[in-house]
């Protein structure tokens, strides 16, 4: 393994599943992902909860102020239905929106399906966290960290996880590395360290 240790907050927002109607995928799928994407040592802390806001709020605090999430992940309650209040929330704790995170998750997803349009997701930083609201879908999760591939395998529009780590470096966080297999980081000649 490579670059520096990060932990990296993964919550999880649904009613159904935090009371345990259905079982969560999100949470496993994220895990899954990160565990095939990073080459840098990491560590998780999960969150299943309701789609209450002064609950998503608290959560998205504790883990950037008090757990030191450089990389906070959600998934779950970004559509238009009443109860959908993570982007609201999300935006609530942030010291700056870096929308370009959610329209470029849109514009993957719209390659899939078209309600993508649907979707509010939004990124900001909070200190040294990068907090992004991904989809619910464990598909659509996929799909939009790592991008679009052809039946080749080559990789059509990139995911938006080539742009974490260096947003991460540039907000005073760890150095994380990733296996170009699956994303490559992108970071500029001047950012890039020795291996």
């Amino acid at each position: 393994m490579s670059g520096e240790h990060i932990t990296i907050g993964v919550v999880s927002i649904s009613d159904r599943a935090s009371e345990g109607t259905y079982e969560d995928q999100g949470i496993p799928a994220l895990k899954d992902w990160l565990g095939k994407a990073l080459s840098s040592p990491w560590s998780v802390e999960s969150r299943l909860i309701p789609d209450e806001r002064p609950l998503i709020e608290s959560t998205l605090v504790e883990l950037a102020d008090r757990a030191g999430c450089a990389l906070i992940l959600t998934t779950g309650g970004t559509g238009p239905s009443p109860r959908d209040v993570t982007p609201e929330a999300t935006l609530a704790v942030g010291d700056k929106e870096m929308p370009g995170f959610g329209e470029e998750m849109r514009r993957i997803s719209l390659n899939f399906v078209p309600t993508a349009i649907l979707s509010r997701q939004v990124a900001v930083i909070r200190g040294n966290s990068l907090i992004v609201n991904l989809p619910g879908q464990p598909k659509s999760i996929r799909e939009t960290l790592e991008g679009v591939r052809d039946a080749d395998g080559s990789v059509r529009h990139v995911g938006i996880f080539a742009a974490i780590p260096y947003c991460i470096d540039l907000i005073g966080g760890p150095y994380i590395e990733t296996d170009e297999t699956v994303i490559k980081a992108f970071r500029p000649k001047s950012a890039i360290r020795a291996k």
